[in-house]
């Protein structure tokens, strides 16, 4: 399976630092069960006090998970699950438990739902967002390419034509720590500020992503510039065979260029071509437009875990199942 960036130190780190408008009331990072030598971390949070265990993960979090190289029940012995859990249940919250967003077919989580259960918790998953992503094929970007709908393509041939006639452009895809990323990561938000996207909640999150990702070897930061002013800015994050598309936005006014498919598809091929990845995640959401990029779609979720021994347990798995009866009618 491909790594994931959000699963890893650094992504904790940075989200811990920058990407909560109120930090957690608590943190805490559990060992995680392991055979194959390297153990795994998981981060937990309180948000207030008295409130649920949860994932450290938000809005910002494509996906959530155990650091480390933890992937498939080989890596885990089942009797490691009672002592990992009686861990957990001393953690202050732990009455409740809530993990999202996941992957609903990753092997841990299975084995995990099955040692919350011999705890004496009761167990349920949720719907979280839908998620589209690509394969990529043999032949590469070339392949992909001709699999797109004709409109799309078309599209994108029509938005070059327009920059051809407008003058000199240029796309710009930075990849390390260099001068142009000072450069580049002030065109990506000036032209989120410009977009019709909302500000961001935690403006110190991006420039900070930005920066580490840089570092890890991580970022794709692609550019698409007419003359001076840039039109639209993506940034991508590739680790370990799997390119996520984390942010993408173009300067409203501008649509005849149709700037941000031009620039998605430079970063498609150089994902596909140079890259060499496996896969390419569009992360959150059911828009219409990412069908068009996108072959296939799968469902994250989130698991909710209740201690009824605990009264606080008790009452939200009351609510809980309740409510869920209730949808079902």
């Amino acid at each position: 399976m491909p790594g994931e960036v959000f699963q890893s130190e650094v992504w904790f780190a940075n989200l811990l630092a920058h990407g909560f408008v109120c930090p957690p009331h608590k943190h805490w990072v559990l060992p995680w069960p392991s055979q194959s030598g390297e153990a795994g971390r998981l981060h937990l949070m309180q948000e207030s006090s008295g409130g649920a265990l949860c994932a450290l993960s938000n809005y910002y979090s494509g996906l959530y998970g155990p650091t480390g190289t933890v992937r498939t029940d080989q890596d885990i012995a089942a009797d490691q699950w009672p002592a990992a859990v009686r861990k957990l249940q001393q953690l202050p919250g732990s009455s409740v438990l809530r993990l999202q967003p996941l992957d609903a077919d990753v092997a841990w989580l299975a084995s995990f739902e099955q040692g919350l259960r011999a705890a004496g918790y009761r167990t349920d998953r949720f719907f979280c967002f839908a998620n589209w992503y690509q394969p990529v094929p043999a032949g590469g970007f070339a392949a992909y390419w001709q699999q797109r709908p004709s409109a799309l393509r078309h599209s994108v041939e029509r938005g070059r034509r327009r920059l051809d006639r407008a003058g000199d452009w240029r796309i710009d895809i930075i990849d390390h720590v260099s001068p142009a990323l000072d450069e580049g990561l002030a065109a990506y938000l000036a032209v989120y500020a410009s977009s019709w996207k909302a500000p961001e909640p935690c403006p110190d999150f991006m420039p900070a992503l930005v920066r580490m990702a840089a570092r890890e070897g991580w970022l794709r930061l692609g550019v698409l510039w007419l003359g001076g002013q840039a039109l639209a800015a993506q940034v991508w994050l590739v680790c370990d065979g799997k390119a996520n598309i984390y942010k993408l936005a173009y300067v409203q006014g501008q649509e005849r260029f149709s700037a941000g498919s031009v620039l998605t598809a430079a970063l498609m091929q150089r994902a596909m071509d140079v890259d060499r990845v496996q896969e390419v995640d569009y992360l959150s959401g059911d828009d219409a437009y990412k069908r068009d990029w996108m072959a296939l779609r799968r469902e994250r979720v989130g698991l909710v875990a209740f201690d009824p021994r605990r009264a606080a347990g008790l009452l939200a798995a009351g609510r809980h199942f309740a409510g869920r009866l209730l949808r079902r009618r």
